[in-house]
């Protein structure tokens, strides 16, 4: 079970993290409101922007979806849960949790939700 020093760094990695997530939301969906106000010249212009776009969506998405992970970490360093998998309750190993602050599963259940979501 991680100690109280352990749980206060990994809520501090997950709270900068979540600022930072917001912060880059924040600014790309106003840089996208943005670009959708220009005037476009031609048929460049369009495909730039098309492709400026979809590449800021998978951007956004990506984000989005860690953000939601970051807040999920969150509330379970709030309720004790913090640290043990969701699949066999065990404490995930916290070289794990050091590379990614919001992993759900242990390295072995991680490979297993890996190879049912294939």
């Amino acid at each position: 079970m991680l100690n109280t020093t352990e749980l206060k760094f990994f809520k501090t990695a997950l709270e900068e993290r979540k600022l930072k997530i917001e912060t880059n939301l924040s600014t790309t969906s106003i840089e996208m409101n943005e670009m959708r106000r220009n005037e476009l010249k031609d048929e460049g212009d369009h495909a730039a922007m098309s492709l400026e776009t979809a590449v800021d969506n998978a951007i956004l998405g990506q984000q989005s979806k860690e953000l939601a992970e970051i807040e999920l970490a969150l509330g379970k360093i709030n309720n004790n849960l913090y640290g043990i998998c969701e699949m066999c309750e065990e404490e995930i190993n916290i070289e794990r949790l050091k590379v990614k602050n919001f992993a759900r599963y242990c390295i072995t259940c991680r490979e297993v939700v890996e190879k049912e979501q294939k």
